[in-house]
C-alpha cells in the first residue's frame, strides 16, 4: 500500500516524509514497487513538483542506495564539473586533466549521449583500448596514483538513480527540476567531493531553454549541496549554438586535444577556463579567479595539461600516442564541405538540429544499445552573426557513405540559416549562481532580485 498512498499525496499536491522516501526507494529496488508504480510517482512529481526538503531526501535515499568513492584520505582537494548537456560540449575532455595537472583530485563521472546531446563516455571511448567502466576500487586507485579517473556510473554507484532515469526517460519525465537535481547531486555526492562546479545551459539547444528554469535547477543543486557541506557553484551558458567548431565524437576529442594544447576555439576556451577557476577557487588551489586562470593557461601553455591527459589516457587501457597524433582517431570514410547557398549574415546554428545530424550520421543512438559511428559529425567553421559570401563553405560534412553525406547537407539545410540581417547570440556566460544568491557573471557580488523558491 506504500506506493499507493504516495502517488495519491503526490497526485493531490502534498509532501512525502524524508523517511518513505527512503522506504519507497529500497522497495523499488527489492521489487515491492513496480516500475508502473514507479512511473506514476514521477509523472505525479512532474506536474506537482518537490519542496526542496522532499528533493534532498529523494536525493539521499539514491546516494544511500549504493557504495561510494571513500577518498577521504587525500589531502588535496577532491573536484568535480557537471554539465547539463549540449551540442559540441567538450569541456569535460579539457576540464579534468587540466585541473588534476594543477593539485586537485578529479573523480569525474560522466554520462553518454542522450537526445541530441553527446557524451563524454562515448567521445572517450573513439580512443582504442580507453575503458569507462572501472569498478570503485579502480577508480579510487587511479585517483590515488595520478589523481584523475574518467569514468561512467558503475552498478555500484547509485543504482536506484540508473533505474529511476531509465523511467524518467521512457515516460517524458526528464526535465522536471527536482528530479534533474537529486539524479545529478545523487551521483555527483558519492563520488566524495569536497567542492562541485555546475555548467548550466540554456537556450534553444538545452534541456532548459528559459534563463530562469535555468537558475531554479541551478538554486535547487546548490541548495542540496549545502545540506551536505559540499560547497557548489553553478554558471549558466549558453546552448543557443554548438559549443566550439566540432561536433561528434572523436572530431570532438580531437578539438580537445588541440585545446589541451593551447589551440582551443576562443568559447570553448573561455567556458573552460570560466568553470575552472570555480574549481580552482572552491578547492584553495587559488586565491581568485584571475589567478586561477594564469595557473591554468601556464598549465596548458607548459604542456603539464596534456602530459596529465597522456596519463589518464594509459591508465585507463587506450592509447596515449593520439595526444600527439589525433590521426590515430577513428576517420570518416568520406568528407565534403559544406557552402553559403547565398550571402548574408548567419542568423542561426541550430544545435538541437545539428546534435540529431549527428545522430543520422550515425554518431550517437536512437535508442539504448545502439552502435554508434565514433568518425562521423560535422566541423563547423562559422558561427552566429558571420557575414558570409554565396559559395563560401561554412562547415564540412564527416559521413560513412554518401547517403550520410545527404543526410548531413539536410541537417545543415535546416541547422544553419542565412539572413540579410542577425541577432545577437545569448551571453557567453550570463550568470553565476553560489548560496549567497544570483549574480550576472562578469559583476560580481550584488545578487539579482529572484522569487523565492519553496
Amino acid at each position: 500500500m506504500l506506493a499507493y498512498q504516495l502517488i495519491e499525496r503526490k497526485r493531490n499536491g502534498r509532501r512525502i516524509e524524508p523517511g518513505e522516501w527512503e522506504e519507497l526507494i529500497a522497495a523499488y529496488l527489492r521489487d515491492e514497487v513496480t516500475d508502473a508504480q514507479m512511473s506514476a510517482l514521477l509523472m505525479a512529481v512532474y506536474f506537482r513538483g518537490l519542496h526542496r526538503d522532499e528533493t534532498s531526501a529523494l536525493t539521499d535515499a539514491m546516494l544511500r542506495s549504493g557504495a561510494t568513492l571513500d577518498l577521504s584520505h587525500l589531502t588535496v582537494p577532491r573536484l568535480d564539473k557537471h554539465s547539463t548537456g549540449g551540442v559540441g560540449d567538450k569541456v569535460s575532455l579539457v576540464l579534468a586533466p587540466l585541473i588534476a595537472s594543477l593539485g586537485a583530485a578529479v573523480p569525474m563521472m560522466s554520462g553518454r549521449g542522450l537526445g541530441h546531446t553527446g557524451g563524454t563516455l562515448d567521445k572517450l571511448e573513439s580512443i582504442r583500448g580507453f575503458r569507462t567502466r572501472l569498478s570503485l576500487s579502480e577508480t579510487q586507485a587511479q585517483i590515488d596514483r595520478i589523481g584523475c579517473a574518467l569514468i561512467g556510473q558503475s552498478e555500484e554507484i547509485a543504482p536506484a538513480d540508473r533505474r529511476l532515469y531509465a523511467l524518467r526517460n521512457s515516460t517524458a519525465t526528464v526535465e522536471s527540476i527536482p528530479l534533474i537535481s537529486a539524479s545529478i547531486m545523487s551521483k555527483k555526492l558519492a563520488e566524495g567531493l569536497t567542492g562541485l562546479v555546475l555548467d548550466i545551459k540554456r537556450g534553444s539547444g538545452a534541456f532548459l531553454p528559459e534563463v530562469e528554469r535555468g537558475i531554479e535547477l541551478a538554486q535547487m543543486m546548490v541548495s542540496i549541496g549545502q545540506r551536505h557541506r559540499v560547497p557548489v557553484v553553478a554558471l549558466i551558458t549558453a546552448m543557443d549554438r554548438p559549443l566550439g567548431r566540432a561536433c561528434g565524437n572523436a572530431l570532438e576529442l580531437e578539438e580537445a586535444l588541440h585545446a589541451l594544447l593551447g589551440d582551443g576555439p576562443p568559447d570553448l576556451m573561455r567556458v573552460t577556463y570560466a568553470l575552472g577557476a570555480e574549481m580552482l577557487v572552491l578547492g584553495g588551489l587559488a586565491a581568485s579567479r584571475d589567478a586561477a586562470r594564469r595557473a591554468m593557461e601556464v598549465a596548458i601553455s607548459s604542456g603539464k595539461a596534456a602530459d596529465k591527459f597522456r596519463e589518464i589516457i594509459d591508465a585507463q587501457g587506450g592509447d596515449a600516442a593520439v595526444v600527439d597524433d589525433p590521426s590515430l582517431l577513428p576517420q570518416a570514410a568520406v568528407c565534403e564541405l559544406y557552402f553559403a547557398p547565398r550571402a548574408g549574415f548567419v542568423a542561426t546554428i541550430d544545435p538541437r538540429r545539428v546534435g540529431f545530424g549527428v545522430i543520422e550520421l550515425g554518431g550517437g543512438r536512437s535508442k539504448p544499445g545502439d552502435p554508434v559511428d565514433h568518425s562521423v559529425g560535422f566541423v563547423i567553421a562559422t558561427r552566429p552573426g558571420d557575414l558570409v559570401r554565396e559559395g563560401e563553405p561554412l562547415a564540412t560534412i564527416m559521413a560513412r557513405d554518401a547517403a550520410g553525406i545527404d543526410a548531413g547537407r539536410r541537417a545543415l539545410d535546416e541547422a544553419i540559416t542565412l539572413g540579410d540581417e542577425a541577432d545577437y547570440p545569448l551571453e557567453l556566460i550570463s550568470h553565476r549562481v553560489t548560496a549567497d544568491g544570483v549574480m550576472p557573471y562578469e559583476s560580481s557580488d550584488t545578487p539579482v532580485e529572484l522569487a523565492a523558491q519553496p
